[in-house]
């Protein structure tokens, strides 16, 4: 059976035919080079089966990218990477205040405002010079589990209580803008109503050419779960540490030795940091 008329089965148990184009697309994010791609792509095509998920391409693409060289294979993770900085929310909370950081923005994570009816603890609350952003995230630990309706409705009535009190703590500043973040996608509904509410929103693939992944390799913001030659346990150490990106580790060798690292294996680790953190603004 030709590779271009397969049907996969995707996380949420939707169907899509396979795109070859769609899949080195996805691999030229990893930054390996089009012998490398070219190489992969023919392995996946020859492989590839009525019977395929999209999770399994993934996983394939990966391993046969760890095999070229790690550090693709870590840049391609990133989206597996950013439903594995749980199991609680407030990693992803600290990831998307570096975000909002490397924007130019002042942050502060866990903050107490003050609403008309009750106190509301937000999750990153956000000021420059032109404007404060009120900032909400939604971390999924599971793919193929969209952001839906309900969470847009509650956190816009949320963000209704504190401005209806803005006047009275914060009349030093412009009024905040309200902001949804989640490390998945929304649903349809989700989109319409967040939008129509006024809410700002950003996930994976939203908005279109300034979505979390574009804005992750803009600034070179990638979660130590991207990397390949520490284990799950070994990163869950360094995020119990407080350290949710790559970039934290660049002048700390020493937190890769606290966790039992070998020299080799820093060596290894700390190629890979700096492989994914070469874009970071200077």
């Amino acid at each position: 059976m030709e590779a271009h008329t397969v049907t996969l089965y995707k996380y949420s148990g939707e169907e899509e035919p396979f795109s070859q184009e769609k899949l080195k697309a996805s691999l030229k994010q990893s930054g390996a080079g089009d012998e490398v791609i070219d190489r992969v792509l023919h392995q996946i095509i020859t492989e590839v089966t009525e019977n395929t998920s999209t999770k399994q391409i993934h996983q394939r693409a990966f391993q046969l990218l760890k095999q070229q060289k790690s550090y693709f294979a870590a840049k391609y993770k990133l989206k597996r990477a950013l439903f594995e900085l749980g199991p609680t929310g407030y990693p992803f909370e600290k990831f998307t205040a570096k975000i909002f950081e490397a924007q130019g923005d002042q942050v502060e994570v866990g903050k107490i405002v003050s609403g008309k009816c009750v106190n509301h603890e937000i999750d990153v609350f956000c000021m420059n010079r032109e404007n404060v952003k009120l900032v909400e995230c939604k971390f999924h630990s599971e793919q193929g589990r969209p952001c839906d309706v309900k969470i847009p409705l509650y956190i816009r009535a949320r963000f209704d209580d504190i401005f209806q009190n803005w006047h009275k703590d914060f009349s030093h500043l412009p009024k905040a803008k309200g902001w949804l973040v989640t490390n998945t996608r929304f649903t349809d509904d989700a989109y319409r109503y967040g939008t129509c509410a006024e809410l700002n929103l950003l996930s994976w693939d939203i908005p279109k050419g300034n979505s979390l992944k574009n804005l992750v390799d803009l600034y070179g913001l990638y979660p130590i779960t991207c990397l390949t030659r520490l284990t799950r346990a070994e990163k869950q150490q360094l995020v119990e540490m407080d350290i949710v990106l790559c970039q934290e580790l660049i002048n700390r060798h020493d937190l890769l030795h606290k966790i039992g690292l070998s020299k080799k294996r820093i060596v290894g680790t700390m190629g890979e940091v700096r492989f994914l953190c070469q874009n970071i603004p200077h």
